[in-house]
Parts: structure tokens; sequence; C-alpha cells
């Protein structure tokens, strides 16, 4: 029999990766990550009012919504199969003020959604911030001192936000103002309240980014914010303590840990799901969103492509599931597939 044995058999010893790529079949067996609609959390911006869907001019095909459309809206992530919304508020800016005391109202934006979507779909995880920025007149997480933002008396407030966060209905507390000691302060005040079953994903990693500007907008705190947040979030640079925050939540009882934002920072999800082990996920933010939606716009991607091509990048980074604007369309997308 003629040897045709070939120059590359030997270099290679005879291993040859694109044997695994030959066929669509071998690909799909050979596949190491995917994405389902079970890895999917649907962010959505509340407004005041009834029966108003407000598009976000920063953030093409996404609304500010009322609670009645806002439960429609948790209806609709019901019927895909999202498992979990999370909800921001955008609320009136005569209720803002230096201490953002419209977070400690039990019957605020935030907590009125979530006690209909709660009465209407209660198959449908609530995810809530208790950070103070949507709440206070300068735009920061916490309270005002003069220039400094203090933190015990933040996680003191945002302690009780939380609890009125659980008696609506709120199914996961996710913190993101970045204050020292505030899992480990929520996690005593919910369970004080009879509130153990509700869990704490951790904002464990969220670093000082330009990629949250289109947020801002969404609710409505970008012309309002007085300098920056440097002094309570974490230094794109520093990937070390960003591990040494997350592992301070963990000890503190973080349930879930989450790295924001997400696409810039895979190795931060990697490094954490790797030292830790907890359910792990990334926010897709408003930047990250935006930049695909834009390129799509103009013709310079294929939108649909890059979209799902990021968010398997999460899953091959160890996310567990990805917060992210995209939620919806990938669901139904997914469903065709």
């Amino acid at each position: 029999m003629q040897d045709k044995t070939h120059l590359v058999d030997e270099i290679t010893g005879h291993r040859r990766m694109r044997r695994n790529r030959k066929a669509d079949w071998t690909r799909r067996l050979v596949q190491e990550n995917r994405l389902t609609v079970d890895d999917l959390i649907w962010p959505i911006f509340l407004i005041p009012g009834t029966g108003v869907v407000d598009p976000i001019p920063a953030m093409p095909g996404v609304n500010r919504m009322t609670v009645d459309k806002a439960v429609e809206a948790a209806k609709e992530a019901a019927d895909l199969g999202i498992p979990a919304i999370a909800t921001f508020p955008n609320i009136e800016m005569h209720l803002r003020d230096e201490t953002g005391s419209n977070s400690l109202e039990a019957n605020n934006l935030i907590n009125q959604t979530t006690a209909a979507i709660k009465k209407a779909v209660p198959n449908v995880g609530i995810i809530t911030d208790v950070a103070l920025d949507p709440f206070t007149s300068h735009g920061h997480d916490g309270i005002l001192r003069g220039a400094e933002i203090v933190n015990d008396e933040t996680v003191d407030q945002i302690c009780r936000a939380a609890v009125m966060q659980a008696d609506a209905g709120a199914d996961i507390i996710a913190p993101s103002e970045m204050m020292d000691g505030r899992i480990g302060a929520i996690r005593r005040a919910l369970d004080a309240a009879g509130h153990q079953s509700v869990g704490l994903m951790s904002y464990a990693t969220k670093f000082a980014s330009g990629f949250y500007g289109p947020y801002r907008e969404a609710i409505s705190t970008g012309g309002l914010l007085k300098g920056d947040k440097n002094s309570y979030y974490i230094n794109p640079a520093n990937g070390t303590e960003a591990v040494r925050d997350a592992a301070m939540d963990v000890e503190e009882g973080a349930d879930m840990l989450m790295v924001k934002p997400g696409l810039p920072y895979l190795d931060i999800c990697w490094r954490l799901k790797e030292a830790f082990g907890l359910p792990t996920f990334a926010y897709q933010v408003s930047g990250e969103y935006t930049q695909i939606k834009a390129a799509a716009m103009n013709g310079w991607i294929d939108g649909e492509r890059v979209m799902m091509e990021t968010l398997l990048c999460f899953k091959r980074a160890g996310c567990d599931g990805i917060l992210t604007y995209f939620a919806p369309e990938v669901a139904r997308i997914l469903a065709k597939r």
C-alpha cells in the first residue's frame, strides 16, 4: 500500500486539530460551551406613570417603562423562558435629594414594580439594586457629605432599603454601590427581617469604567454626577484588587458574584469562578450594548452574530449567566434553533 503520510503528519505527530472541525455534526459534538435562554437576565428601566414606553436614544431598542408595561415585559420574559429580570428606576427629579431618601419609601417606584410583577408573574425572578444613584440629586451611589461618599452611613441606609425591597417581593438583592462591608450588613438585615431565602448577588467587581454612559442617560443621572466614582469603584487596571474585593464579599455571605462591565473584564470572570466556585455572572453593560447596536445599524458588523458571539464568550470565561439588554432578542433567536 502506498504510504500517504504527509510532511504535515510528521510535523503534527499525526494530530490534526481540523478533524473535529470537518463537519457541522462534529463541530456540534465537541462544542465546549453553549448559550441557552437559562443564561439570560433582562435588565429593564422603570418610569412613573401609566401606559408609557419611552425609547432611550442612546440605547436603540431599549425603553423605559411604567409599572404596567414592566408587568407586560415580565410576562414576555416568562413566555420566552428568561429566568429573571433586573429593575432600575428613573424617578422624578423632585424626589431626588442629597441622601437618596426615596430609596426608603416602601411604595417607591422599584418596590411598586416588584409587587406588581410578583402578583402577575410569580414564576419570574426579580433582582433589585439598592445603590442610591437613582435617588440622589448628585448622582452618586452613596450619601455625599461634603466631598466624601460616606461608607458606613450609606451601608445603614441600603440595608433598610434592601429589607423593603425584599418585603415587596424581590428574590435577589444585588447591591452595586461598592461600599465596604455592605454584603455582610445586608445579609444580617435580611435575616433579622425573616428574609433568609432572599439571595445576594454581589456586584463583586464593579469597575470605574467608561462603559456606563448610556445607562446613566437611562436613569437620568449623567447630568447630575458631581465628580467621579473612583473612590469606591475599582480601578480598571487592578485585577488582584478585584479578586480581593470579591473574596471579602464571599466571606460576608454573597450567594452569587457579578463582574461589571462584562466583555472588557473576561479575565476577572475567569479568575472569580476559578477562585471561589460560586455562581458567577457578568453584566454586559449599556456601553457594550450600544457599541454593537450602533455598529450593526451602520452596517459595519453582523449585529446578530456579534451579539451571540459576545454572550457565548461570557460562558467560555466561566460565567453562569449574563445580564444583557439583548435578552429578549437572544431568547427569540434561541427558540428558533
